[in-house]
């Protein structure tokens, strides 16, 4: 992960330059250089990898170096062509839960399956109301994310598709016996009144304040799906 962040940073050096949300960042800010960062990011990658394999398995391993393909290469080549890029970037950032599942299982299974997916659903709202509240630095770096392609109307009706599915994928954790219905219900009851707050976005005068709004609260979702994970998993 932090390697695949570093090399991240090295090729997005240029757009991040012209984007405040990102332009203090270490390599656009001058503060270590390009040839640093490779260096660096490659001792991580390096040491990440032998790390998983000593004290891991394979398929965890495996998982780890397919992650940082698809944050590095095809999320960083996707990201600057098509307004699909966000969605493309899910799969890396789905992957660390993941290899954590496979890391205590050592085995892909349905559990598996639907945790890649939940982050992946939960991700899509969580990143469009960054893009949404960033709206001009995207514009600024042309880069293709949904809101800047397709409007504010659009991006909206696609974060409440995502947060149904988030829903949807975490009830579904319970019922085929993963999860207890303390679980069920708790995301359930998250996952509702995050709707709410996206439903009401279509109301709203100034969508940057939404946005900002619907972005912390995704946090707390998270948050929740983390704890019920760990402490109410398999409460009946």
């Amino acid at each position: 992960m932090a390697s695949g962040c570093v090399f991240n940073n090295y090729i997005d050096r240029g757009i991040d330059k012209k984007m405040s949300r990102t332009k203090k960042r270490a390599i656009a800010a001058g503060d270590i250089t390009a040839k640093q960062a490779i260096v660096f990011g490659t001792v991580l990658g390096l040491l990440g990898t032998v790390i998983l394999i000593k004290f891991t398995n394979p398929l965890t391993t495996v998982a780890g170096l397919a992650g940082f393909f698809f944050y590095v290469v095809v999320y960083g080549f996707f990201k600057r062509r098509s307004k699909y890029g966000t969605l493309i970037g899910t799969i890396s950032g789905a992957v660390p839960p993941l290899a954590g599942y496979t890391a205590a299982t050592n085995s892909l299974d349905g559990g598996a399956l639907l945790l890649f997916l939940i982050l992946v659903a939960w991700q899509m709202p969580h990143f469009y109301a960054i893009a949404m509240r960033r709206f001009e630095d995207y514009k600024a770096a042309r880069l293709p994310v949904w809101p800047v392609e397709n409007g504010m109307k659009s991006t909206k009706i696609q974060i409440l598709f995502f947060i149904v599915c988030f829903i949807v994928l975490c009830i579904l954790l319970s019922l085929i016996g993963y999860t207890g219905i303390v679980f069920a219900l708790v995301m359930a009851g998250a996952g509702i009144y995050w709707l709410g707050m996206g439903i009401r976005g279509f109301k709203v005068e100034n969508d940057k304040l939404w946005a900002k709004k619907m972005f912390v609260f995704s946090l707390l979702v998270l948050l929740t799906l983390s704890v019920m994970l760990s402490v109410g998993g398999r409460l009946v």
